[in-house]
């Protein structure tokens, strides 16, 4: 498998899904109470409850970003076998 063509997949990757992540982070911060009302109509959540699983799961996204993204990328870089 050619290496140059893993090192641009793994940055377009990286770069999609950092952009996913920040529109999500904005979304939460701007829209909040939108989304709160949003997904009360289908959840009974308290404000500290909706609050704590966004958070959670934009830290698990974020996570899943550095372990499956960056960290190959970053290896491969190392290595030589990028650039």
């Amino acid at each position: 498998m050619r290496h140059d063509l893993v090192c641009h997949f793994l940055l377009y990757s990286l770069a999609v899904n950092y952009a996913v992540l920040i529109v999500w982070f904005l979304a939460f911060v701007f829209a909040g109470g939108s989304l709160r009302r949003l997904h009360g109509r289908w959840f009974h959540l308290a404000d500290g409850t909706f609050n704590a699983i966004h958070y959670s799961g934009m830290a698990v996204y974020k996570i899943g970003i550095l372990l499956f993204n960056l960290a190959p990328l970053l290896a491969l870089y190392l290595m030589g076998k990028c650039g």
